[in-house]
């Protein structure tokens, strides 16, 4: 079965959001997962790298899979917002992905930037068969946010992640009550540079071990 692949310009808060649709290639779609890539102030678009290889995962384990450009980005309208904004951008993505696939139950994961935008979506929001976030920034700030999350939580990081580094990343998890898990990929760097291949087969395994239960329609 051919993959699909479809360009699309959503309706976000701020103005259209130049999207691109994948559905899996070797099954019909078992649920349905938004993807946010890092900073836009740093070079960070849907088509960054490790986006990329997480976006192919998750298609591996039977997502169709919606990635999006934040208000800013290559053809999305409007202008940073300081995370707030973005957040409303991926909330705008989910309601489209939702409308588009009813049946299907819905995942949130992301990169840096990004992983704190669907963590703090999937918190506020629930229902999500799991958040995964890659490359978490403890940098960034608080997160106490994630102590009160009901949400399945996913946590894949570098182990020489300079904007999440070890101890942090442990000391926070140590924190956070079920359901939780993390993993390590050895890595060069936040961006698992050396480690993409391993990456991707760690997002697919984990991904494939969920067993969704389609939403009544």
């Amino acid at each position: 079965m051919p993959r699909r692949i479809e360009s699309h310009s959503l309706s976000g808060p701020a103005g259209r959001l130049e999207a691109l649709l994948e559905e899996p290639e070797e099954q019909e779609p078992r649920f349905a997962a938004v993807v946010c890539h890092p900073h836009p102030l740093y070079g960070g678009t849907m088509h960054n790298k490790v986006v990329y290889r997480l976006a192919r995962g998750l298609r591996r384990a039977g997502a169709v899979v919606l990635r999006f450009n934040f208000r800013g980005v290559g053809s999305s309208e409007g202008r940073h917002a300081h995370l707030a904004g973005e957040i409303e951008d991926a909330r705008a993505a989910l309601a489209w992905l939702r409308r588009r696939y009813p049946s299907l139950p819905f995942a949130l994961a992301g990169f840096s930037f990004g992983s704190r935008v669907i963590t703090r979506l999937g918190c506020d929001s629930g229902g999500a068969l799991f958040l995964m976030a890659l490359g978490f920034p403890t940098t960034m700030g608080a997160a106490e946010y994630l102590e009160d999350c009901s949400s399945p939580r996913i946590f894949i990081q570098s182990t020489h992640d300079q904007f999440g580094p070890r101890p942090a990343v442990e000391e926070l998890f140590q924190r956070l009550p079920e359901p939780k898990r993390l993993y390590w990929v050895e890595a060069a760097d936040h961006f698992f540079a050396g480690a993409l291949e391993p990456l991707e087969e760690q997002v697919r395994e984990i991904a494939a071990g969920f067993n969704p239960v389609s939403v009544p329609s």
